[in-house]
């Protein structure tokens, strides 16, 4: 796949089928726009392209309000865009300048003058433009002159999957992890880099590693234990995931921690991934480290069993 970066890198692109929006998450609902302009560019020859906007726009128009979490990086997007067959990828940085092109102005100099579109393909009641003033409506009476056909997935086609990205996120914040998988069509996963703790888990005999997320406006799955798999140094390996404040040792500030089985590895300063597998219980004050333990080794278990993977001995 091919990543254009800003309006000033694009050029046409041979016959192309586009695709616009945010695709936060990149759900199932999504991916069915996705699979169909793969198919239609295979069809006709061409290549499919999504052309999506980074920063979120709500970062950019509504910066005070922290409440957006998002359930995708822009990296993330972009792996999982090329493993369902994408040809192009096309960042447009988004920006108060741009959220007053309108959206005439928008299909001309990007969509038509740079991209050379052949097709259009949106989802229902998708807009664009300032104030969202381009809707289908507005580009089937405009197509002929932009000479590109538009096609709009019904809504009903959409509306059958039963997905969005709100839920998702939803979904998430109740821990429901997965039902979260079930939109997505992957399990939900957090990306950061490992940083040292206060080492309590190595005193209990569960070492872990603390998360630093690399994006905090990620969501963050609710407080509480879960059964994982973490990607580390290109290994992947079986977890049990704490996220919380660790009131057992009165911790002040909340932390992502895993314990890996079966590694033992030194792997402070690098890039790990977990990805949620099934939530197991919520975080709870014990009244001693060593009720903690008994604990840990019964979330262990329950972590192998949801994993259906055993511990080398």
């Amino acid at each position: 796949m091919i990543i254009l970066d800003g309006i000033d890198q694009l050029y046409a692109i041979p016959h192309a089928i586009v695709t616009s929006g945010t695709f936060d998450g990149v759900h199932v609902g999504h991916q069915k726009i996705l699979k169909k302009i793969v198919r239609l560019a295979k069809e006709q020859g061409g290549k499919s392209a999504v052309l999506t906007f980074w920063p979120h726009p709500r970062f950019v128009l509504f910066p005070d309000d922290t409440s957006l979490k998002l359930l995708t990086t822009f990296e993330e997007k972009a792996a999982i865009l090329e493993k369902v067959g994408i040809d192009y990828l096309i960042r447009i940085e988004f920006t108060k300048a741009f959220s007053q092109l309108s959206s005439e102005r928008f299909i001309q100099d990007v969509l038509v003058d740079k991209i050379g579109t052949k097709k259009l393909v949106i989802g229902y009641d998708h807009k664009f433009g300032k104030n969202r003033e381009g809707s289908f409506e507005y580009l089937k009476e405009n197509c002929k002159r932009f000479h590109f056909e538009v096609e709009e997935i019904p809504r009903q086609d959409i509306e059958d999957v039963g997905v969005s990205s709100t839920k998702i996120r939803k979904a998430l914040l109740e821990g429901d992890v997965h039902l979260a998988q079930e939109f997505m069509g992957r399990p939900y996963s957090l990306t950061g880099t490992v940083v040292a703790g206060k080492r309590i888990g190595t005193e209990l005999g569960f070492p872990t590693a603390n998360l630093r997320l690399q994006a905090a406006y990620k969501v963050v799955p609710k407080d509480g234990v879960y059964a994982a798999t973490v990607s580390v140094r290109g290994e992947e390996k079986g977890a049990m995931l704490n996220i919380g404040f660790r009131p057992t040792v009165e911790g002040v500030s909340r932390v992502i921690e895993a314990h890996l089985f079966d590694f033992k590895e030194d792997i402070y300063g690098e890039e790990m991934t977990v990805s949620f597998i099934k939530r197991l219980r919520d975080e709870q004050r014990f009244d001693s480290l060593e009720a903690l333990k008994i604990q840990l080794l019964e979330d262990q278990k329950n972590s192998l069993s949801a994993l259906k993977i055993e511990v080398k001995k």
